[in-house]
C-alpha cells in the first residue's frame, strides 16, 4: 500500500464536470447506462443497465465474487430475501436512527440535507447556495431512508414491512444457519450481492448515489481479541484488488475514519476512496462492528447467536469485520479510470482502457470487406469463440470506424479477416491500448486469448 492510501485525506481536485459529461454521454451512446422510464421523462436518480453495461456490472460482480468467495475455504455465500421479518430492522437500528436531518426552503420549495447545506445549491439559482434565494429554511427535522410497504392485501400498520435498506442483516440472522449447515468454524466469512433500497434526498452524481443499488458485502466473524488483526488484514485486501483490476494507484487511497465520525456500533472504520471527477468519494467501507449485531439479534429474537469454541472450550459472541462495496459505485469507477482520450491516425478517439477481465467484450470479429468468403470466415471464427467469452461481430463502415466503436465498450482486442486469411488461414490481432497489430493463425486464436485473458 502506498503512503497516500494512509495519510489524511486531502482537498479534492477541482469538479471536472466536463469529463464526467463526456462520460455519461458515451454510456448512453454505446449502450451502457441509459435513463430509467426515460420515454416518459425519467425517473430521477434511477438508472438501467443496457447491454454493454449490464456485462460490466456483471463482471465487476464476478470479480468479487471470485476474490471473496471462489478463491478462498473460508467463505461461504448467501442469497437473502429483500423483503425481512420488520423485527430484524428494529434490532439493527434502522427504524429508529437510520435517518438524515432535513430542511426545506419555503421559497423555492427544495428539500437539502441540514448536516450538507455548505455544499447545496439553490434550487432557483444553482450558481447560490441553499437559501440564498431569500427563502427561509424550516428546522432541521429527521426523515427516516427506508422505504416502507406493505405484506398483504390490506395497507394497515400491522402489515407494514421494508425494502431492505442493506444486505448485511441477512447474514447476521443466517449466522446459526451457516454455522450449522456449512460446518464453519471460527473465523469464516458470509457473503452476499443483491440490491437495497434507500429513499435517498440527494442522490446524484450519475450511478454514485442513487435510491435502488447493488451492494456487494461480507461478513467475516472473528474471535474478540483477534478483530484488530483481521480488521487490518481485509482493509489491505479490498485496497489492493482495485489495483489488481486496473485501478490507477493516484485516483486510491484508504482512509481511516475520525472517531466522530465512526457509527455508534463500529470500533473501527476506513473508506476505500476514488478520485471521482466529482471529488474523492467512498467506494467501499472495511467496519469493526465489535459484537453489536449478534447481540442486538439475540436480544430482540430470543435466539441463542454465540459460537462455542471446542479448542478453547469456550463460548463467545464473534466480533464482526464488514467490507461493504457499492457494485454499481465500483462499476461507475472502473468507467471513469478507464475512460482516455487519445489521437489515433489524427483522429481524437475515446477508449476505456478497461482490465480484460472486466471488459463486457472481450475480442470483436471484423470481415475486412464484405465478399470473398470472407463474412462467412468470420461468422465460423466466431462461432468458435462465442462459448467461451462475450464476442461481437460487426461488419458495417470503415474498419477504423469499427475499431473506434469497440474501443469506446474496451473491447481489448479486434479480429480481422482480409485477403491473407483467405490464403493461408492466419488473422490480424488488434490491441485496444496499444493499436498494434499482430497475425496469428486461426487455430491459434482461442487459446492465445484465454491466455492473454487469464494473465491480464
Amino acid at each position: 500500500m502506498t503512503d497516500e492510501a494512509t495519510e489524511a485525506p486531502q482537498a479534492a481536485p477541482a469538479h471536472d464536470a466536463g469529463r464526467m459529461e463526456r462520460i455519461v454521454n458515451l454510456a448512453k451512446r454505446r449502450g451502457l447506462v441509459f435513463q430509467s422510464s426515460e420515454i416518459y421523462g425519467g425517473l430521477s436518480s434511477c438508472w438501467d443497465y443496457g447491454p454493454v453495461g449490464v456485462e460490466l456490472k456483471r463482471n465487476v460482480k464476478d470479480a468479487w465474487w471470485r476474490e471473496m468467495v471462489w478463491s478462498r475455504g473460508d467463505i461461504v455465500g448467501l442469497d437473502c430475501s429483500i423483503l425481512m421479518h420488520p423485527r430484524v430492522w428494529e434490532a439493527s437500528g434502522h427504524v429508529a436512527g437510520f435517518t438524515d436531518p432535513l430542511v426545506d426552503c419555503k421559497k423555492c420549495k427544495v428539500r437539502f440535507r441540514a448536516d450538507h447545506l455548505a455544499e447545496a445549491r439553490c434550487g432557483l439559482t444553482p450558481t447560490r447556495r441553499a437559501g440564498d434565494c431569500g427563502g427561509e429554511l424550516t428546522e432541521a427535522r429527521q426523515f427516516n431512508l427506508m422505504f416502507k410497504t406493505f405484506m398483504g392485501p390490506v395497507e394497515e400498520d400491522a402489515n407494514v414491512v421494508f425494502m431492505r435498506p442493506e444486505t448485511a442483516q441477512g447474514m447476521f440472522v443466517n449466522f446459526a444457519n451457516v454455522l450449522d449447515t456449512a460446518r464453519r468454524k471460527l473465523p469464516f466469512g458470509i457473503a452476499q450481492t443483491g440490491k437495497s433500497f434507500r429513499n435517498e434526498i440527494t442522490p446524484g452524481n450519475f450511478l454514485f448515489r442513487t435510491r435502488e443499488f447493488e451492494q456487494m458485502e461480507m461478513e467475516f466473524f472473528v474471535k474478540p481479541g483477534e478483530d484488530l488483526k483481521w480488521y487490518e488484514y481485509w482493509k489491505q485486501e479490498r485496497y489492493e484488488w482495485y489495483l489488481r483490476l486496473g485501478i490507477k494507484p493516484e485516483n486510491l487511497r484508504l482512509r481511516e475514519h475520525a472517531s466522530d465520525e465512526l457509527a455508534h456500533y463500529a470500533k473501527g472504520c476506513a473508506d476505500v476512496e476514488y478520485r471521482f471527477p466529482f471529488g474523492w468519494s467512498e467506494l467501499e467501507g472495511i467496519a469493526n462492528r465489535a459484537d453489536f449485531d449478534l447481540k442486538q439479534h439475540t436480544q430482540f429474537s430470543g435466539k441463542d447467536l454465540s459460537y462455542f469454541d471446542e479448542e478453547a472450550r469456550e463460548r463467545y459472541v464473534p466480533y464482526v469485520i464488514e467490507p461493504a462495496a457499492g457494485a454499481d459505485r465500483a462499476t461507475l469507477a472502473f468507467l471513469v479510470d478507464a475512460y482516455d482520450e487519445d489521437e489515433v491516425e489524427g483522429e481524437t478517439r475515446a477508449v476505456l482502457r478497461l482490465h480484460p477481465r472486466l471488459a463486457p467484450v472481450k475480442a470483436a470479429v471484423f470481415p475486412l470487406m464484405r465478399k470473398a468468403g470472407q463474412p462467412e470466415k468470420a461468422h465460423e471464427i466466431l462461432t468458435r469463440l462465442r462459448p467461451h467469452f462475450p464476442v461481437q461481430y460487426d461488419q458495417a463502415g470503415s474498419i477504423g470506424r469499427r475499431y473506434r466503436r469497440q474501443d469506446e465498450i474496451g473491447t481489448p482486442w479486434g479480429v480481422t479477416v482480409d485477403h491473407q486469411t483467405m490464403e493461408d488461414g492466419t488473422v490480424t490481432v488488434r490491441d485496444r491500448d496499444k493499436t498494434t497489430q499482430e497475425r496469428i493463425h486461426e487455430s491459434e486464436l482461442l487459446p492465445e486469448l484465454l491466455r492473454r485473458i487469464a494473465g491480464a
